[in-house]
């Protein structure tokens, strides 16, 4: 599956750090006010960027590396909140599916979280891509599921609200970045997948353990993007 190209994109500097050092052949551009780093993890060149956190910051910087760089796919990278019981912190969930869980045009008829002109209200992620980054994270002894990943532009630090994203979706996880970068590679035709490690437990216990756990668990995907871009 070894592409000329993978792109990567985290919100955070915690998110790419790691990755960054891994690189040979270094060379870093700005697009846009969007630093690019490009360089080769093992025989793989990668294209690897810190994006800002939230929805508009994620799809500016996922458009501009399509544009800029072509990259054969997108790993959005990072940390999350669990919403499901069986994923705990520094578990990992891998989405085979993103939704925008603060789209909400159902007043005029649409189903939450339904994209004007899009047929469903999930955007499917590459299904090889997320099996291969189960497998590497399953190498490694890290409990990990493929499943549902909603994103929007809200910390989740309460528990109602997250049982309204839990029941309303089925999701898995909640971040902020996944379902933008998938919008756009969606729209460009790029395949694209997101990982993401659990930093909290998006209810109100969350604001503790995000600055607890959020490093540990953002070293915990680059050990799974390292292993799978090994196995490519």
């Amino acid at each position: 599956m070894k592409r000329d190209l993978i792109g990567i994109i985290g919100a955070m500097d915690i998110e790419i750090e790691g990755l960054k050092e891994l690189l040979t052949s270094v060379k870093t551009v700005e697009r846009g006010g969007i630093e690019f780093i490009t360089g080769e993890m093992g025989l793989q060149k990668v294209v690897i960027a810190k994006s800002g956190v939230g929805k508009v910051f994620a799809a500016i910087c996922a458009q501009t590396m399509i544009n800029d760089f072509s990259p054969d796919f997108i790993v959005n990278t990072g940390v999350a909140g669990t919403l499901n019981d069986d994923v705990g912190i520094l578990d990992v969930v891998i989405a085979k599916r993103a939704v925008l869980h603060d789209m909400d045009i159902s007043s005029i008829g649409d189903p939450v979280g339904l994209i004007p002109g899009f047929d469903d209200v999930f955007m499917y992620c590459d299904a090889e891509i997320a099996e291969r980054l189960s497998r590497a994270a399953t190498s490694l002894g890290i409990h990990n599921v493929i499943g549902t990943v909603a994103s929007g532009d809200q910390f989740i630090a309460y528990s109602k609200k997250k049982e309204w994203i839990k029941k309303t979706f089925g999701a898995d996880a909640c971040e902020m970045e996944g379902a933008a970068i998938g919008q756009v590679c969606l729209f460009r035709k790029v395949p694209f997948c997101i990982l993401r490690t659990i930093s909290d437990g998006g209810n109100e216990g969350a604001i503790l353990d995000y600055p607890k756990f959020s490093k540990i668990a953002a070293d915990q995907s680059v050990r799974i993007l390292k292993t799978f871009i090994d196995g490519l």
